[in-house]
């Protein structure tokens, strides 16, 4: 039994690992392929880079000078030419600098992405959390006023653009009741701590998570009701098994796996969430640097974030496919 258990442990293994080596190789194309696009639909904005360089003093700067600024951010060269330069900078490890933030990339980048990943981990936590309780219970009192309650709500929040949800609890918690602070990381002229950054980060990821949970909370009811109808569920209760036990040890197990494949897919929901959250509550996320990198055409940092932003989707659909060969070693790591 010792030895099956072995054999098949490294069955898994060996299926994981070449998963990830798949993923790997079709990571890096990807990734190229994004950056390029990104410099090509730059070049093709109305913007100029320049006019964000140098702001109000276009007006007054020389057509000389105006040229001479040109050349040196190497804006008067082709697209491709300056996509390469690019490119084999990041090969060396050179992120460029940021035209738009007079910083270099990696500063930026290293800067802001903690807050981004904090904001997007609390918030995609409440939404699993959410999804779970109220999918299970909706299911488990199926066409009682709960289940009711909880299916209508998941609907009518479908449409409901995260945006949205951040200026109505703005509206509710922070300007009408007062129980948490309107916006930024903390207080003004107060120092980074737990507690300040808490008790700023529970609005937004909480704005997060509730929008993130709709088509989770259907999704585990859907998968709930179908785990309550199979055999080895009706098996447990014929045993006499307390329905809480049924429910949550027989039914509940089954009703995960493609729950974890759902959270994968909507991993490009939850970085587009996080952005407009971010703006709204004025995180100092990467939010911020997308949108100042976009209206001022700054190819450096505007390529950067958008492969941290692909990354993240193409490394969220990994580990939900490694989750879901863990909690059942029967499925294909089809890669």
């Amino acid at each position: 039994m010792v030895e099956r258990r072995d054999l098949e442990a490294q069955r898994v293994t060996r299926a994981i690992s070449r998963l990830v080596l798949r993923r790997l190789a079709f990571a890096v194309p990807v990734l190229v392929i994004v950056a390029l696009g990104v410099f090509l639909l730059a070049s093709a904005s109305p913007f100029d880079p320049i006019d964000q360089y140098f702001g109000v003093r276009l007006f007054t700067a020389s057509a000389a000078d105006v040229a001479r600024v040109r050349a040196e951010l190497g804006l008067d060269r082709p697209v491709l030419e300056q996509f390469w330069q690019w490119f084999s900078g990041v090969l060396t490890g050179d992120l460029g600098i940021s035209r738009s933030l007079r910083q270099p990339v990696a500063q930026v980048v290293a800067e802001r992405l903690p807050w981004t990943a904090l904001l997007a981990a609390t918030g995609l936590a409440l939404a699993v959390l959410f999804a779970l309780i109220g999918g299970t219970v909706a299911a488990w009192r199926q066409g009682g006023a709960v289940d009711r309650l909880i299916t209508a709500a998941g609907h009518a929040l479908e449409g409901v653009p995260p945006f949205v949800l951040a200026l109505l609890s703005i509206a509710v918690f922070s300007l009408g009741l007062g129980w948490l602070p309107v916006a930024g990381l903390t207080d003004a002229g107060q120092d980074v701590s737990f507690g300040q950054v808490a008790e700023h980060l529970a609005l937004p990821a909480l704005v997060l998570g509730v929008s993130q949970t709709p088509w989770l909370v259907l999704h585990v009811r859907q998968s709930m009701l179908g785990s309550l109808a199979e055999d080895h569920v009706t098996g447990a209760r014929a045993r006499g098994l307390a329905e809480r036990v049924v429910v949550l040890r027989h039914a509940l197990p089954t009703a995960l796996l493609p729950f974890v494949t759902l959270i994968g897919a909507r991993i490009p929901e939850l970085v587009t969430g996080t952005v407009l959250v971010e703006e709204v509550f004025s995180w100092p996320g990467l939010a911020g640097a997308v949108v100042t990198a976009a209206s001022a055409v700054d190819y450096p940092l505007l390529a950067m974030v958008t492969l941290v932003a692909t990354a993240a989707v193409l490394l969220g659909s990994l580990l939900a496919d490694v989750a879901a060969i863990l909690l059942d070693p029967r499925v294909a790591a089809d890669g």
